[in-house]
């Protein structure tokens, strides 16, 4: 619930009707604002977390905070220590010692799946999927490094002795 008043601090509210206690709630968070709708009415938020987990959602908080309402009202039952309570008031039976267990017998062999097994000889194969990003320009061999023309290096050069700056390597 900390973490659920916090965010809704950072968020923007609109109130479509009072009566009917619907909202829009617009949150900034991330890298573009989404908007959810709110029905406090219906217990409902358009992001589904109310739904799901029965807890209120940081939109449900903005909207209570907006009207003046207390957000408690819409945490469900399941979450108040009269009900955990309850639940744990229950005795367990023992459970009775390891070697009096009846345990069935295995009907079935488990057989390893050796396709599924890695090979432990060679390079290791990539499992990654590889998409356009991972395509490589055509390279046409060396290029020379004084004319940046292919088909020769600049080792091999008809010209490297006549260019300036460049020293024979005889001397």
């Amino acid at each position: 619930m900390v973490v659920n008043r916090r965010l809704a601090r950072s968020m923007n509210m609109e109130i479509y009707s009072r009566r009917l206690e619907t909202f829009r709630v617009t949150e900034n968070i991330g890298r573009r604002p989404r908007s959810y709708g709110v029905d406090l009415r219906n217990r409902q938020c358009e992001c589904r977390k109310f739904e799901t987990i029965h807890y209120p959602c940081a939109h449900i908080v903005a909207a209570c905070a907006k009207v003046n309402l207390d957000v408690e009202q819409y945490v469900d039952d399941v979450y108040t220590l009269e009900r955990t309570l309850r639940v744990w008031e229950n005795e367990f039976p023992v459970l009775p010692d390891l070697s009096m267990w009846e345990v069935s017998p295995m009907t079935f062999d488990l057989i390893p799946d050796r396709g599924l097994r890695r090979n432990p000889r060679g390079r290791l194969q990539s499992s990654r999927i590889r998409n356009e990003m991972d395509i490589r320009e055509k390279f046409d061999g060396k290029r020379c490094g004084i004319y940046r023309l292919s088909g020769h290096s600049r080792n091999k050069c008809l010209n490297r002795n006549f260019h300036f700056g460049q020293s024979s390597g005889s001397g």
